[in-house]
Order: C-alpha cells, then structure tokens, then sequence
C-alpha cells in the first residue's frame, strides 16, 4: 500500500533522491527510474489521498523490489497473490506482472535485474495485439538441479477490455496444495487448471522417448500406393490429343462487321501543340470502342468458340494399387527415457522471500497499488473489498449516464445506429397499425341473410360502435403492455 507516499515495507530499499540504486541491466549502467515523486494519486482519481506506485517512463527499463516479512513456504497451505494495475492512458507494449523473487543466499535486492531468480511470475503484458496475462513458474529438476520455466495455457477469455478501458483492475493468482490453481480479474476466474497437466513444458518428461540413434532400414516402402505394374496404356489412347477444339456447330451471328475494327482511332482527338515528331514518333490518335459495333453482334474476323475436346484424355497414367509391400510410416523405436522423473507435487516450489517489479514499457503512467500475498483466501477477499472494491465503486459511480454509454458505443460500433432507430420505430409503427387501421365492418354484415324483414338497425349500430371502442382501448392498453414487458433498455444491446 503507498497510500503514506512512501514505501511502507520498503522504506529500507530507499536511498537518497532516488528509491534504487545503480543497476546493470544487460552491460549498460541502469538508473533505477522510481523516484519518490513515483507515488501518485491517479491523473483522474475517484478516491482523494488514494496513492499508488506510478511507472512514469517510456521506453526505459524499471525495478523495484522489497523483502517480506518473512518468507513463503509451500506446505499445506495455498498461495494467494493480488495487487493492482491501471493502465491510465492504454498499453502499447509493455508488462505490468510481478515477480516473487526466490529466497537465496545471493538474492540482493541491490542488484535486482532481470536475470535475478525467481519462483513465480504473474500479470498482464500486451504488445501489439497480443494480449497476455502470465503464469509461469520455475520448476526445479530433481535430477539435475536446473531450474526450467513451465508456463500455464492461454486464457480463454478476451483480455483486451482490461488493458484499454482506463480502469482499475485486480489480478488474482491462486495456487492450491493439490496442485489446482485459478487465475482471476476483479475476483472472475478467466483461467483455471492443474500444475501437472496444463503447463507447458509439461513438468513431468516422458517415461519413454525416441531412440535418438535408430535408423530407418534402406529398404522400408513407407508407399500406401503404386503405380500398377501390370497396366497397360489402350492403343485407342491419345495423348498428343488438345484439351480445347473449335465448335464446329457454331455459325457467324447475323449482322456480323468483318470489315469494321473492333477499336478505332479517337476521331475527336487532337495532336498535342508541343508533340515533337523528331523526338516523341508519328503522332496516333488514342484507341477507343468503334461505335459501328454497338448496335452488332461483333466487329473484326470471326472465329469459332472454342469447347473442350470430347476426345481429350491427357497423358497416360498407370492406375494406382496398394502397395503390397507398405509397412507403414516409419518411426524410430521407443526407449527409457534417461532424464525421466515424476514429481507429484509441483506445488512445493521453491520459498520466495521478496517481491518485485522488473519491467519494460513503451507506455506511461502504469499506476500500481495494494500489494497482497497471503495463504487465506477469505483475508484476501477481504482486502480486495477495502482497497479494490472502493476503487471499483467510485469509478462506477463516475461512469457516464445511459445516453453517453449509448452514444460511445454507437461511435466503436456504427451498426448500433440501425438498432437503435428501430428499437424507437418499431413499436410507434406497430402501434399506428394496431390502433389507426382498423376497419369498420357494415351493420347489415351483422345479420344473417334471411327472408324475414330486417328491422331498423340505426339505434343498434349505435350501440355497437359504442361497444367497439371500449375494447379498441383495451388492445392498446394491452399493445403497450406487451412493447413494456419486452424493452429492457439499451442495455439489452450490450450483454447486460
């Protein structure tokens, strides 16, 4: 938390003007770029006195570290980590991930870099339209001693919301004792598995692998098909036959101009007054369409179309067979693998005992705040609704009214447009035709066809229209009923 405008846990990495020291990052003397100016309120905070740590540069490399209070160890209890991140003016290219730095005896917050070990990595990091949010893992090899990044599957989810709409966001990583982990964004799980089954490279090598030094046998016919030995060509077969031939059946069209081109010199064109003859040829007028052709079938010599020969069979060719000698795709025969080893229990990783940013950025002002590691889920919970749900209802209760979110949803979405027209047209519509339509049927309609004299039906016609409106009123009252029940908002076009 930087809420004091200091490092509270640390305050012991600060030095002089600057919260760093001199680093060596890939040959060259590296500045550390957290000055103490670095801990800001957002430019367009919705909490006064909410302060956080601030990337403030571009194109430049940044770190920052801190011990724990003590160490993390991987035993019985999970691991929980969440902190922070606003983008406040977008993400071009760059991280925002944080790395748990691994507890050795050389680990010197001092010369923090990129190459300092670490347990886990975690966060987002976009560039281009790439747009990832990391998982990643050291796993020590039992056999060797190496350490080797395992990398957990690409969400499923589409992150782009999170890096550009300019709002805080909390990232969640939960790690499990039965090798489980979740990854969450603002408490929503986006991607989920298992230690053991769904990183890549996988922990756990094959038991049996590909003998390096076998060979295919100079003999082995990997051929499904060949060609049939015993075919024949048939003597009728010829191949020196053309795949197109002239339509003998055609005939010249009626009306047909052979003696008029088909293009004509332009008759309205005129020699350009600076033409040299000497230096730019005889002078041609421009072709254009003979106008004599418009009103004919054609123009110029005729030439009968051209179909496909009947009689057009191509190159010969043996047919094809099983390969009665096919064994199959080769493949080099299997093997116990040398290195294999089963590690059960890839939770156990190494403890880390401090926390870091080291990062890269081609973006600005990457606002970070309210560090949390702990191994109970609920005090996690808890925090987050303190530190991020007080961010998160501020910055809602500043949103923009309904008409705004339509209007800048309309202007990323143009098609919008035609929603919203016929949202508004189409119960007027419906309920001009419902309403102002409707016809009158005549007063004699209401009577069978009889031989008895039909009385007087003036006072009774009266009497009926009278009843008409009353239910003409209701299918209204009801038309409107309905359009009500149906029409939820805008929102409807929105998912929610």
């Amino acid at each position: 938390s930087f809420d004091r405008g200091t490092l509270d846990r640390l305050d012991d990495f600060a030095t002089g003007e600057y919260v760093g020291s001199l680093h060596y990052f890939k040959g060259q003397t590296l500045t550390l770029i957290y000055h103490k100016d670095s801990f800001l309120e957002m430019k367009d905070s919705k909490l006064p006195g909410d302060k956080g740590l601030v990337l403030k540069s571009r194109a430049k490399h940044h770190a920052i570290s801190g011990l724990l209070l003590r160490p993390f160890v991987f035993n019985t209890k999970p691991l929980i980590v969440q902190y922070e991140v606003n983008f406040q003016t977008g993400i071009d290219c760059g991280g925002a991930y944080v790395k748990l730095l691994s507890q050795t005896p050389e680990l010197d917050l001092d010369q923090f870099v990129d190459k300092t070990p670490y347990t886990i990595m975690f966060g987002p990091d976009k560039c281009g339209e790439d747009y990832k949010l990391h998982f990643i893992f050291r796993h020590k090899n039992p056999k060797t001693g190496e350490f080797e990044e395992k990398h957990a599957k690409k969400p499923d989810s589409d992150l782009r919301t999170y890096y550009t709409d300019k709002k805080t966001h909390l990232y969640t990583l939960v790690l499990n004792p039965d090798n489980s982990f979740e990854v969450l964004i603002d408490q929503t799980v986006v991607n989920s598995g298992n230690l053991l089954n769904d990183m890549t490279p996988a922990v756990n090598p094959p038991a049996e692998i590909e003998d390096p030094n076998d060979q295919k046998p100079e003999d082995w016919d990997e051929r499904p098909k060949i060609q049939d030995p015993d075919a024949v060509k048939p003597e009728d077969w010829d191949e020196d036959a053309p795949a197109k031939v002239q339509d003998e059946e055609a005939v010249k069209p009626d009306g047909w101009l052979d003696d008029e081109p088909e293009y004509i010199g332009d008759p309205d064109a005129l020699k350009p007054e600076d033409w040299d003859e000497d230096m730019d040829g005889e002078w041609e007028a421009p072709q254009v369409s003979n106008p004599a052709c418009e009103s004919a079938p054609g123009c110029g010599k005729w030439e009968r179309p051209m179909i496909d020969n009947p009689n057009y069979k191509g190159k010969w060719k043996p047919p094809m067979i099983d390969n009665p000698n096919y064994q199959g795709v080769w493949k080099p025969r299997k093997i116990s693998n040398p290195d294999f080893f089963e590690d059960l229990h890839p939770f156990r990783m190494s403890s880390f005992s401090a926390v870091g940013l080291e990062l890269w950025s081609m973006s600005s002002d990457i606002f970070f705040d309210n560090f949390f590691i702990t191994d109970d889920r609920n005090v996690a919970e808890r925090w987050a609704e303190d530190g991020w749900g007080l961010k998160k209802a501020a910055e809602g209760a500043a949103e923009p009214g309904l008409m705004s979110q339509m209007v800048s949803a309309a202007e990323e979405r143009p098609w919008l447009w035609v929603i919203y027209v016929l949202t508004v047209a189409l119960p007027l519509i419906l309920i001009f035709v419902f309403c102002c339509t409707g016809k009158k049927k005549p007063a004699a309609a209401e009577y069978k066809k009889t031989d008895e004299p039909q009385p007087d039906v003036k006072a009774e016609t009266e009497e009926e229209e009278a009843k008409e409106e009353e239910p003409q009123g209701m299918k209204t009252e009801l038309l409107l009923a309905i359009l009500a029940s149906t029409w939820h908002g805008p929102n409807n076009f929105f998912g929610g």
